[in-house]
């Protein structure tokens, strides 16, 4: 196998809500425990974390409301879609993430689900709420910058 296929993301999931909900602070990259056919509906593209969520739980992280579509061809072999799946981390990560959420105010996002190489992982985010004046802000900022784009296009058009 060649470096650049290890190193390479073939994006398969992701999660336009948590940058539009939430200022991202911290990333980390998990891997995730799956069954059988699992990865092979991910191979497809069969995966939603629109409505997931992360939390902690006796040093072990999990995702819930993470959805897999059932692999049309794994008949008996299919698991529940909406499963919580254990992430997997390094202990001292865990515990850096656990102290923030307990001290800082912090929640825990999916960000994305990728594949690296051949193995699936999922991107988490330490992230604060955003108030509802936070999100008008970065709409404005959006709509001001699209409109600055369009009047440099014209101008430089006509």
């Amino acid at each position: 196998m060649s470096e650049n296929y290890k190193n390479s993301k073939k994006m398969i999931s992701n999660n336009p809500k948590s940058r539009h909900d939430y200022f991202l602070d911290e990333y980390f990259e998990c891997g995730i425990e799956l069954v059988g056919t699992e990865v092979k509906a991910l191979r497809s593209g069969k995966c939603s974390i629109k409505e997931a969520w992360v939390r902690i739980m006796d040093g072990e992280v999990w995702i819930y409301q993470m959805h897999i579509s059932p692999y049309e061809k794994g008949n008996i072999f299919n698991r529940d879609p909406l499963r919580p799946r254990k992430l997997l981390m390094h202990k001292s990560e865990i515990l850096k993430i656990e102290q923030k959420i307990k001290e800082k105010g912090y929640t825990l996002v999916p960000v994305e689900v990728y594949f690296k190489g051949s193995k699936v992982k999922v991107e988490i985010a330490l992230a604060r709420g955003k108030k509802l004046y936070d999100k008008r802000r970065d709409i404005a900022n959006k709509d001001q910058k699209r409109e600055a784009e369009r009047d440099f296009k014209i101008r430089n058009l006509g």
